[in-house]
C-alpha cells in the first residue's frame, strides 16, 4: 500500500506487504523489507536498508549510511544523524558514518542517534535520550547523554536485575529467560 501523495523515486526496493503513508519519500537507492510501515512524512535516503517488519512512525528522517534490521520500532520524530561534525559551507558526504539498529530494538520517541553507533539486539532507548555511544544487546538507556539503567527483554519487559548485578530473569508475558553475567545480557 503506498499513499498517492508519497513519492517513491525509481529504482527503490521495497518489499511486499509494506505501507507507506502520507507524504513519505524514499530515494532510488533504499532497500525496504516486507510488512514494514512508514508513518506520515518519513524520508529514507539512498543508502539506507531497511528490514522486515519495521515500524517508523511520523516525522523521522532515516539518512544515508543507516542499516535497521528486522522487527525494529522507531518511535515518532526520532532523529538520525550520519556526520559528526556538520556544516553549512563543508561537503562531508564522503565522511558519513555508519549507524546499525539492530534486530528488536526500539527506538523511542524524540530520541536522537548520533551517527557511527551500534545500538544491539532487542535494545530499548527512551524516548528522548541522546544516544551517543554503542547500546548493548538487551539494554535499557534513558537520558541526555543515554546512559544504561537496565535490561529490556525481547518482549518489552524490564529485567529486574540490577545495572551491575547479574543473575537470571524470567520474563513475565512470556516466560522466556535471561542471564546477565559480567555485564552482558542474553537470552537462555
Amino acid at each position: 500500500m503506498i499513499h498517492n501523495t508519497a513519492l517513491i523515486d525509481s529504482g527503490a526496493n521495497i518489499g511486499l506487504s509494506t505501507k507507506i503513508w502520507h507524504w513519505v519519500h524514499v530515494c532510488s537507492g533504499a532497500v525496504i523489507g516486507e510488512k514494514c510501515s512508514l508513518g506520515q512524512n518519513v524520508f529514507v535516503g539512498n543508502k539506507v536498508l531497511i528490514g522486515n517488519n519495521v515500524k517508523i512512525q511520523n516525522n523521522v528522517s532515516v539518512y544515508d549510511n543507516v542499516t535497521i534490521e528486522d522487527d525494529v520500532f522507531c518511535g515518532p520524530s526520532m532523529v538520525f544523524t550520519n556526520v559528526i561534525n556538520p556544516r553549512s559551507a563543508v561537503s562531508r558526504k564522503n565522511e558519513y558514518r555508519n549507524t546499525l539498529v539492530s534486530k528488536g530494538a526500539t527506538l523511542g520517541a524524540n530520541c536522537t542517534i548520533v551517527c557511527g553507533v551500534t545500538i544491539g539486539k532487542y535494545a530499548f532507548v527512551g524516548a528522548g535520550s541522546v544516544v551517543t555511544k554503542d547500546i548493548k544487546d538487551y539494554a535499557l538507556v534513558v537520558g541526555v547523554p543515554a546512559t544504561q539503567i537496565g535490561w529490556m527483554s525481547e518482549f518489552g519487559e524490564r529485567i529486574d536485575i540490577p545495572i551491575q548485578g547479574e543473575g537470571i530473569f524470567t520474563c513475565k508475558k512470556t516466560k522466556d529467560r535471561y542471564q546477565v553475567l559480567k555485564g552482558i545480557c542474553r537470552k537462555i
